[in-house]
């Protein structure tokens, strides 16, 4: 189990359990179209532990005025 999910500020973070397995969904399924991720990804690193990466950095958020959506805050290139 990732060890960032054992604690609530993750949850805090995002604003909540929902809002959080929503956004780690719409992240996943856009790595899985090709997406780049926003962080480095370290050999062995499985889509989930990115995208909680990216969470926990602040480089994604969930963007509810467009539910299809993950806003980056921050492009990196």
């Amino acid at each position: 189990m990732i060890e960032a999910l054992k604690s609530d500020e993750i949850v805090n973070k995002v604003g909540g359990r929902f809002k959080l397995t929503a956004l780690i969904q719409k992240r996943r399924l856009e790595l899985m179209e090709g997406a780049r991720p926003l962080v480095d990804r370290k050999p062995g690193m499985t889509d989930m532990e990115v995208v909680i990466e990216e969470i926990l950095q602040d480089k994604i958020t969930l963007d509810l005025d467009d539910a299809e959506a993950v806003a980056s805050t921050e492009e990196t290139e």
